[in-house]
């Protein structure tokens, strides 16, 4: 029978009477978590050496806070607008700190990106493993208690729960706990702010406790919007023309997410001046569109990706994400085979995720879904959407019926010239995020006859140093390996490297990567074998720069079609001016050349910046040469 508790202290005393021993919490990734009831069971046991406690999770996420004085001062009040009661975890302030008291162990298989590469505690303790063997995993640590935040509501006065945001582990969690016999104590924490949402989602019964009480309710965690910059709608751009009319499709969070959105949807309402984009993109012009796919979309997508997204809902809502899927195998080949009309039959979705995250407004859309729109999301477990064969083989076969022409686009950070990728950690094993699903869907698409894993990175990256290409020869460390080398995509071009030679991959990696690196990767190329002594890199291909690359997409940003933030921002016009000015500054100090010339720059031209803006970064009232200096330092780069 279901314990009902209406505070956080009942409910920490229960877990504690329940389990004398050690604790060990496993914890959704990303909003699922219940913050405050973690909390309290973290400051009891902090509070008694007597007691154990590991926390096993992926992506515990905190409030920004910003690293120098002039971000501290400019997201205090950004934070406190749109985080507003958002509470940060108690264990993540002081595995950041690095002050974990002996009795508490944090375990992550997936983390912030890049937070904690000098972080021991949280390095040393980070768990490996694909997104569909943590659960298996979870239960191998030796999981007792899970806890998970949910959505409620009435029907016929009847409560309704759902893991909403997470329905990603849970269910095969308590599965794996009770075939190997092992107790598990599953705790609900209500919190009226997640969106209900259905499909596997819904659960009855299912919780050993129920916690509702006030606390329990708080803002959920929305990360703004990032800006789009010319390289990511480059790459959205070039990924866009790959996603046939018709198919499946996948994508993540961030930038380059919102980037092949927007793409997308300039493909399906202004397919002329879409071409004429990827023409100008293309270093042959038309002749570089060959087998791409250009036309508006007459059937339209299926989504199908482990992370529901903004840019997914924007797709849906722009009437792109509608390919409906059907869980019956018949009906579903039949409506592949023309053979059914879906406009006559009911049911079956249109979207699969296995959990979500996004900006406020995002939540605020899937609240505000009327029951007919929230019938097509399937929020549904990890194993279900990652995996073809987890349930058998007709569940299998109904995927493969479901994934027709799917294209699977993931991230990654470096790429070898022969076709591995390298995504979750340094080449000296410092973990940057986490494996999560990449390489269950770059296997996928190798398993279905008719899909492709695209996998897309920025060509350079800016360091301390200077820029230094993300395209190399070697890497000491691989997620992907060679053998799955796919599609490889920069905003210069795509690289097609699915069944090619080895030499062949080196041509077509050369001739999207930086053409400030191109020279050197040649040289490495033919000094271990891989291009012949004679080859030369076309010509065409020389002028992958970034001012060429600004230069070829300006016109289509003066027009207005390729916006900064197509899908909205949480910052005012005033932010975005400071943050774009932050930005310059920050790169400046990296570079101590850049710097003298923005001081002498800001220094001949005398420009002051706005008082409401000085202000906002505590620079109103300057004293001491620094001071100044960084105040005339920002007024330069408005």
């Amino acid at each position: 029978m279901t314990q009902r508790f209406d505070s956080l202290g009942a409910a920490v005393d229960a877990v504690l009477a329940r389990i004398p021993g050690p604790i060990v919490l496993g914890l959704p990734l990303g909003i699922g978590k219940p913050n405050p009831f973690v909390n309290a069971l973290y400051r009891r046991i902090k509070a008694d050496p007597t007691r154990r406690l590991a926390i096993v999770t992926a992506l515990s996420l905190e409030k920004p806070s910003g690293k120098s004085e002039l971000e501290q001062a400019f997201l205090a009040p950004l934070v406190e607008r749109v985080f507003r009661d958002y509470p940060d975890f108690d264990y993540v302030k002081d595995l950041r700190a690095q002050s974990l008291p002996p009795n508490i162990e944090v375990r992550e298989f997936f983390m912030k990106t890049g937070d904690y590469l000098n972080n021991l505690a949280a390095q040393q303790h980070y768990i490996s493993t694909n997104y569909t063997f943590a659960a298996r995993d979870l239960v191998g640590q030796g999981i007792n208690v899970v806890a998970q935040a949910v959505a409620e509501r009435w029907q016929d006065g009847q409560q309704q729960l759902s893991l909403s945001s997470n329905p990603d582990l849970t269910a095969e969690l308590v599965e794996r706990c009770a075939a190997a016999g092992r107790p598990l104590l599953k705790i609900a924490v209500i919190n009226r702010q997640l969106p209900f949402m259905e499909g596997a989602a819904v659960v009855a019964d299912f919780f050993d406790a129920v916690v509702d009480c006030p606390e329990g309710t708080h803002t959920l965690f929305g990360p703004p919007n990032g800006k789009i910059s010319t390289t990511d709608y480059a790459i959205g751009l070039h990924a866009s023309s790959l996603v046939q009319d018709g198919g499946t499709l996948q994508i993540g969070i961030g930038s380059l997410g919102d980037a092949i959105a927007q793409a997308l949807i300039l493909r399906d309402q202004q397919a002329e001046t879409y071409r004429h984009m990827l023409a100008t993109l293309c270093p042959n012009g038309e002749e570089g569109l060959a087998g791409r796919e250009l036309g508006p979309f007459q059937e339209g997508l299926y989504g199908c990706s482990e992370m529901f997204v903004n840019g997914l809902l924007q797709l849906m809502q722009a009437g792109i994400v509608r390919r409906r899927v059907f869980d019956d195998l018949a009906t579903q080949l039949a409506v592949n085979e023309g053979q059914l009309d879906p406009a006559t039959l009911s049911g079956g979705v249109c979207m699969t995720g296995g959990f979500f995250l996004g900006p406020g407004s995002f939540y605020q859309a899937l609240r505000d879904l009327t029951p007919e729109q929230r019938a097509q999301i399937d929020m549904t477990r990890i194993d279900a959407i990652n995996r073809l064969d987890a349930h058998g083989g007709a569940a299998m076969d109904l995927k493969r019926a479901q994934r027709r022409k799917a294209a699977f686009m993931n991230t990654t950070m470096k790429v070898t010239l022969l076709g591995a990728a390298a995504s979750d950690a340094l080449e000296d094993g410092r973990v940057v995020s986490g494996v999560g699903g990449q390489y269950n869907f770059v296997a996928m698409a190798h398993a279905l006859p008719d899909a492709r894993s695209i996998l897309m990175l920025r060509a350079t990256k800016e360091t301390a140093d200077g820029p230094v290409s993300n395209i190399v020869y070697r890497y000491g460390h691989c997620t992907i390996p060679r053998h799955l080398r796919d599609v490889v995509i920069t905003e210069y071009g795509v690289a097609e490297l699915r069944g090619c030679s080895d030499t062949d991959i080196v041509k077509r990696l050369l001739a999207i990567a930086d053409s400030r690196f191109q020279d050197e990767l040649i040289k490495e190329a033919k000094q271990h074998g891989k291009l012949e002594d004679d080859w030369q890199l076309p010509e065409a291909y020389r002028h992958n720069t970034p001012q060429e690359l600004d230069a070829k997409l300006h016109p289509f940003t003066e027009q207005g079609l390729l916006p900064g933030f197509p899908f909205g921002t949480d910052l005012t016009p005033d932010e975005l001016k400071i943050v774009a000015a932050l930005r310059r500054l920050k790169k400046a100090t990296q570079n101590p050349v850049e710097l003298v010339k923005l001081a002498m720059k800001a220094f001949w031209e005398g420009k002051e910046a706005p008082p409401a803006y000085l202000e906002r970064l505590g620079l109103d009232e300057a004293q001491g040469f620094k001071a100044m200096f960084i105040r005339k330092l920002f007024a330069g780069n408005l």
